[in-house]
């Protein structure tokens, strides 16, 4: 049990650099100076992919926690 939280803790919190993009907002952002617009798109994309994991995931955990509640006699 403690090696399977270490391992979720260990993937939530080691961030990879992630390409979002696609490929036409990368031919666009590509041509820019600075490259500053390109990081924040990409950073959007993964955030806004990030939201339907973590709810489902919240779904789950309650889900759990109601059916595996000890019933009181």
């Amino acid at each position: 049990m403690k090696v399977r939280v270490l391992f979720i803790l260990f993937s939530l919190f080691t961030f990879f650099t992630t390409n979002a993009q696609c490929a036409m907002c990368r031919a666009v952002l590509e041509s820019e100076d600075g490259q500053s617009t390109a990081k924040g798109v990409n950073d959007g994309i993964v955030y806004l992919m990030v939201i339907p994991y973590v709810l489902v995931a919240g779904m789950g955990l309650v889900m759990y926690t109601k059916f595996n509640k000890k019933k009181n006699i």
